[in-house]
């Protein structure tokens, strides 16, 4: 196994590391036709796009390629914690930094220079400022307390919001209205007027033949029919309920489980009899499960799987 440099016994020379760079190109992304319709809906429509689906099956990508198809830049991100209010949304107010600020200085600031100093924009704030179009990612709204995806829609709704830290607000025009995709990991229901104020689509996780397309475009070395071997293999593991895997392997990490083995020299040649490779093949096997299992129960049980 002479990809591994890592020993415990003396010391190596790290080697260099060569990133893939076709992982996250946007121009690779490949959406069925039904999220394409789903996209055409809600741009059609002026609406957000609300996306659900197993994590690592394109939900957060599909905002990269969007913004890269209409060539508006980098989408503006907006990561939801579970202690989000709707103005995190728009912007971030440093009020420890202003009251520091005032304690220690005699000169008032303007609103304008407030805002210079303790006003940070955030993804939806800097969209509707901005004056061109922007596409909005707002990741994991599920997580958000009960009533902000109401209070957000109704914002953009009305495409405008309010600093009252500096007396301002802020509008758009229809021209320049935000692109807002919304995923959600369906960690819980999302309330029924948010729910009417938005298109949805349900990402399903990938057929056989949509996996190997996507290994195609995204890793090199690998044959197609060595891929099949592969992803053959990947499909047993998701679905073998013997298994009991707490969490589902997703496309991402079947993405990196085949970089992996193609890094270690494995040949997918040894799967081809459906049962347990042997020897060096069996080997390299199990030091590449830890990308598939994401815990230590899930890890044993692969580890010891009988197929």
């Amino acid at each position: 196994m002479s990809f591994f440099v890592y020993k415990p016994e003396g010391q190596g020379q790290l080697p260099p590391f060569e990133p893939n760079l076709k992982l996250n190109n946007p121009a690779l992304y490949r959406p069925s036709p039904e999220l394409t319709d789903a996209v055409n809906v809600a741009l059609a429509l002026g609406r957000p796009l609300l996306l659900t689906g197993e994590p690592g099956t394109g939900k957060t990508q599909l905002a990269w390629h969007v913004a890269w198809f209409f060539n508006l830049g980098r989408p503006l991100v907006v990561n939801i914690q579970t202690t989000a209010t709707a103005t995190d949304l728009f912007y971030k107010y440093d009020a420890l930094s202003h009251f520091q600020y005032s304690q220690n200085n005699a000169e008032i600031l303007s609103p304008d220079e407030v805002e210079r100093r303790f006003i940070r924009y955030q993804g939806l704030g800097a969209a509707i400022r901005s004056d061109t179009r922007q596409v909005v990612l707002i990741d994991e709204i599920d997580k958000a307390p009960r009533d902000l995806p109401n209070d957000v829609l109704a914002a953009i709704e009305d495409l405008e919001f309010q600093v009252p830290e500096i007396g301002k607000s802020f509008r758009t025009t229809a021209e320049n209205r935000p692109i807002i995709i919304l995923t959600s990991n369906s960690e819980k229901n999302l309330p029924d007027p948010f729910l009417r104020r938005v298109v949805y689509y349900h990402i399903p996780f990938p057929s056989g033949e949509v996996l190997l397309q996507i290994l195609h475009s995204k890793i090199d070395g690998y044959a197609p029919e060595q891929l099949k071997l592969l992803v053959a293999h990947f499909e047993q593991i998701r679905n073998d309920r013997n298994l009991k895997l707490r969490k589902l392997p997703a496309t991402a990490e079947l993405i990196y489980w085949v970089m992996l083995l193609h890094k270690l020299g494995f040949d997918p040649a040894s799967l081809a009899s459906g049962k347990r490779p042997s020897g060096q093949a069996r080997q390299l096997l199990l030091a590449s499960y830890p990308v598939l299992a994401k815990t230590r129960e899930d890890l044993e049980a692969i580890r010891e799987w009988d197929y």
